[in-house]
């Protein structure tokens, strides 16, 4: 992916360094005479040629590397996970992915005509699996986008919910990591962590936030955990392109707070989550808090490349990858003092929100010390599925 990105930065290069040398001539002559002789050896560069010879040494590389891996795995060795450098990380977030996920979601919303409704949405079906046997809606012609299609609805008994289980899975996906929270950094992958606090934000003094005020004695997890006795457990489940793109309340609780981080829009899927160290805090997303029977609980949405659209169903307000919001700041929002004392009251199970496409649920919750997930890293698991109970 860095080598691509560098070729594709390349290419580009001979024609700004063509602007910057003209540039002079043309606010002093008022002319635009082309000064090509400095930049004539770099137009002699083929970025074509380049890439395809690069690309397939790099290619071959991976696959040598990926002989190796398996070889240490073979002999029972576990490999350390290669993380990308800092200016790796940097250059993959020059890439303008939020305006192209807003043109790709304005692609998403052009009506398709009626005879190239089938061809179009048979070859997403089969591209990634798609079973639109559970679709409420199983007649391609009646989608009239790419994007109503995204965000098809189920059949009410495809997705029976778990009664017996205090948490269950909020949407389709693949289980990333999940356990207890140990100290401030959280698994999003075997090996690869984040911060707790740079991923939920900063504490806030203010009364009406779930969130509890700032201690200087206690660390940020233990100031999540309200309750004497418990602990804290968190679960990610990444929404591949052909899962059910909905999601729905993982227990009963109260949704008391928002807090909206615009960001970047980079790739979620399993093997960037291996690469990058906190993507999750990097990418765009929407943290709801609240409470449940035992404490502190948050479901996060975390946002992805062409995933800029992140709605939640009783949330006008929210507004994501807007070009009003910059990077680098967050907004709140507080359902205790708009209308709702209580906050907003979540049934499990009940429709809370949905993606444009896919992308990664992360769950963040405080239970006794009894709590059990029954999961395994790595397995495939359906919405209304039991994630863990007491």
């Amino acid at each position: 992916v860095s080598v691509c990105l560098c070729l594709w930065w390349l290419s580009l290069a001979p024609g700004c360094l063509s602007f910057i040398v003209n540039l002079p001539v043309f606010f002093v002559t008022g002319t635009r005479k082309i000064h090509t002789a400095p930049v004539r050896s770099l137009f002699l560069l083929r970025p074509v040629p380049i890439l395809l010879a690069t690309g397939g040494g790099y290619a071959g590389y991976r696959q040598y590397e990926k002989y190796r891996e398996r070889k240490l795995e073979k002999l029972g060795l576990e490999i350390p996970p290669k993380l990308a450098s800092h200016w790796e990380v940097a250059l993959y977030k020059s890439v303008p992915t939020r305006l192209l996920s807003r043109a790709w979601g304005r692609l998403n919303q052009v009506e398709l005509p009626h005879w190239l409704r089938r061809p179009v949405y048979s070859l997403y079906i089969w591209t990634f699996g798609v079973n639109m046997k559970e679709a409420a809606v199983e007649d391609l012609h009646h989608y009239r986008n790419l994007s109503e299609f995204f965000r098809r609805k189920l059949k009410p008994q495809a997705r029976p919910v778990c009664g017996l289980h205090s948490v269950i899975s909020p949407s389709d996906g693949k289980i990333l990591n999940f356990g207890q929270v140990k100290n401030c950094e959280v698994e999003q992958v075997k090996g690869v962590t984040y911060s707790l606090e740079s991923f939920l934000g900063p504490r806030t003094s203010t009364e009406d936030l779930s969130f509890p005020p700032a201690s200087s004695r206690d660390s940020f997890r233990n100031q999540l955990v309200t309750r004497e006795g418990n602990e804290l457990y968190h679960c990610v489940i990444y929404l591949a392109p052909g899962d059910y793109h909905c999601f729905h309340s993982p227990t009963d609780w109260t949704v008391s707070h928002r807090r909206h981080f615009p960001g970047s829009l980079m790739s979620v899927n399993p093997g960037m989550a291996r690469w990058i160290k906190e993507l999750f805090c990097h990418n765009e997303r929407v943290v709801l808090t609240g409470d449940w029977k035992h404490g502190f609980f948050s479901l996060t949405a975390v946002g992805a490349t062409n995933v800029g659209s992140i709605r939640i169903y009783f949330d006008q307000d929210l507004h994501t990858n807007s070009p009003r919001y910059s990077k680098g700041s967050y907004n709140d929002f507080s359902f205790v003092t708009h209308g709702n004392k209580e906050g907003v009251p979540m049934r499990k199970g009940e429709h809370l929100g949905e993606f444009n496409l896919g992308s990664t649920i992360v769950l963040i919750f405080e239970a006794p010390k009894d709590f059990n997930f029954r999961l395994k890293a790595g397995q495939k698991i359906r919405f209304g599925e039991a994630l863990g109970s007491l």
